[in-house]
Parts: structure tokens; sequence; C-alpha cells
């Protein structure tokens, strides 16, 4: 027979079980990936904020990726961490720090594909409309899209939350290695129908949005390439969309093997691994890939570190 604990102030974590062999590889893996998750993020973020030259819609657009990144990880990965060596009855976690947790992973989430919608935009309009690009993406417009993106985030995964918290809980265990909103609505007794009805509505609306805006807009990208003679629009128009689409499906990817995993049960293992390398992955290729295709960062970069010559006295 279950015990029920009516509205603990404190919850414990599942986290992550491996075996003793396995415990100090991962946790090496996990360590200085978000060690570099934070370097790279915030150097890439530093050279766009220094470089004149960079200050441009397409990279102040990608800025919100590396900011989203290191928000995701910085308030999933240090807990995973120091939970990893705890055993399972001391990882604990307060009700209110969970939500924080909880709403940190999904404004994440959201984010990662309302961003990727605003920068598909941008790529929308310096190829298909060049001529009228400097005066559409406007600073103005820059900042709108921004807060658009985060704003529209913050709405859904707001309204995502307070249905949850509204609820009263009579468990306490999280089974997972961190907390997001289906395994807070997971503790209570009560009737969480609305809750799976806006869980659902909000991942299909951010789903066919997503999808339908990188599909409509690539479409027209793809149609004025084939249609152009153009060899250098088609050469550049390939080079920055081909990165912002490998960012994408990459993102794609990460989700969907989730919400797969989820229909096996017995690979409960794998699903956790998944959700955690959700976070990881996209936050670790992201200034990779995008370091990797811009000339201005490889520039910017190749000027840092070129050794400087000494001058015979």
């Amino acid at each position: 027979m279950e015990n029920y604990t009516y509205n603990s102030p404190t919850l414990q974590l599942e986290g992550l079980n491996v075996s003793k062999n396995s415990i100090y590889p991962l946790y090496l893996f996990f360590f200085f990936s978000y060690l570099f998750i934070m370097v790279a993020n915030l150097g890439i973020a530093v050279i766009i904020f220094i470089d004149k030259s960079l200050h441009q819609p397409m990279y102040l657009l990608f800025c919100n990726l590396p900011f989203n990144d290191i928000f995701g990880n910085s308030f999933m990965v240090p807990r995973l961490l120091i939970d990893m060596f705890r055993p399972p009855s001391e990882r604990l976690i307060s009700y209110y720090e969970c939500v924080v947790q909880a709403f940190t992973t999904h404004m994440f989430g959201t984010t990662s594909h309302t961003v990727l919608m605003i920068m598909a935009f941008d790529r929308y309009v310096a190829i298909c409309n060049p001529l009228r690009y400097a005066a559409i993406m406007t600073n103005k417009m820059v900042i709108k899209l921004t807060v658009s993106a985060w704003g529209v985030a913050f709405v859904l995964v707001g309204i995502l939350l307070g249905l949850t918290i509204r609820l009263n809980t009579c468990r306490t265990l999280i089974t997972n290695p961190y907390c997001d909103n289906a395994s807070l609505f997971k503790l209570s007794c009560e009737s969480v129908y609305i809750n799976n009805v806006y869980g659902i509505t909000f991942t299909v609306v951010l789903f066919i949005g997503s999808v339908g805006t990188i599909v409509l807009t690539y479409t027209k990208i793809t149609v004025v390439c084939l249609t152009s003679k153009n060899k250098s629009l088609n050469s550049k128009a390939l080079k920055t969309c081909s990165t912002h689409l490998v960012v994408y499906l990459i993102m794609i990817f990460n989700g969907m093997s989730i919400i797969t995993l989820h229909r096996f049960p017995q690979y409960s293992f794998y699903r956790k691994l998944s959700s955690i390398l959700f976070h990881i992955i996209p936050g670790s290729l992201n200034p990779i890939i995008y370091g990797v295709q811009s000339k201005e960062i490889q520039k910017f970069l190749a000027k840092l570190f070129e050794p400087k010559k000494i001058l015979p006295s």
C-alpha cells in the first residue's frame, strides 16, 4: 500500500542511478561538458559583444542561444553532479527549488524553439528580400523578435507551471534526475486532466509552430536559390542555412528521443540520460557549429591568438 505525505516541503529526487564502474566516467563527462558549455557559450557572447563587425541582426539574434544554453544548464547540471555521489535517500530538494528547476528546464526547451524560429525569419528576409533587409531588420526589430521569443516562452511555461503548483501533493518522489512539470504534477492525488490537456496542447502548438516556421521559410529560401543565378547568394544561403538547420535538427532529435523513450518504461535509464543530453548536446554543439561556420568569428579568434611579433630594440 502506498504511503502518502501531503504537501511535503521536501521532495526526493530519484536521480541517475549508475554502477560504481560507470559513475566516474559519467561524472567526468557531465562535468567537462558543463565546463565547456559555460566557457564556449560565454566566450561566443563576449566576442559578439566586443567585435563591432558582429553587431549584425544574425549574430545578435544568435546571442540568445548561448544565453539560453547557459541559463538551462546552470540550474540542472551542477545539482545533478552533486546528487550523483549521494545515496538516493539523501537526494533531497525543497518543493520551491524543484518548481524553479522545472521552470528553467521548460523555459530552456521552449526558448530553444522560439529563438530558432526568429533566426529562421532573419535568414528568410536576408535571402528572399535582400534589398529591404536593412530596412526590415533594424535594431528595433531585433529587440522585438528577442522579447517575443523569451516572452512567449515565459507565458506558455508560466501557465504550465501555474496549473501544477495549484495542486496539493501527496507523494514526495521525483522519478527523474531533475525536476520537470510532469514529475511535479505526478506528485498529486488530485485530477490532473487540465494539466494533461494543456501540456499536450502546449507541446503540439509549439512543435507545429516551430516545424511550420522552419519548413515555410526554408521552402521559400530553396525556391529563391533554385531560381537565382547568383552563385554568391546561393553559396551564402547554403552556408548560413545549413548551420541553422543542423542546430534545429539536433534539438528535434533530442526531444523526439525523450518522447519515444517515455513509451518504454524498461528503458528508464536511457530516458533519464536522454533528458540530460537534451541540455548538454545542443549547449556544447551550438558554439562549435556557429563558430566554425562564421568567418567573422574565425577572424576574431585568429587575431586574438595570433602570436605578437617582437620588434628588435
